[in-house]
């Protein structure tokens, strides 16, 4: 993980290509036709996500905690959500 300058958005690194371009998503809806995204926006408390390359951006509602929204998108992006 790594903070990015908006408090409300977190970075994720991870080991494989998401995306190659830029791929936005501001809502559940928006992202129902991508499976990642999809269960990353079950989490509580996310409101957005960007794909590009080898990161995920997760933004969250500006009263959401991140210590529960941080745990469940590293189970899901480690395949067990």
């Amino acid at each position: 993980m790594q903070p990015t300058p908006n408090p409300n958005a977190i970075k994720f690194v991870i080991d494989r290509l998401v995306w190659e371009q830029p791929l936005s998503f501001f809502d559940a809806e928006a992202a129902r036709s991508y499976p990642l995204a999809s269960k990353l926006f079950t989490i509580p408390g996310v409101c957005g996500l960007l794909f590009l390359g080898d990161f995920i951006t997760v933004s969250k509602q500006p009263e959401a905690e991140w210590a529960s929204i941080k745990r469940n998108v590293r189970r899901i992006l480690a395949g067990q959500g």
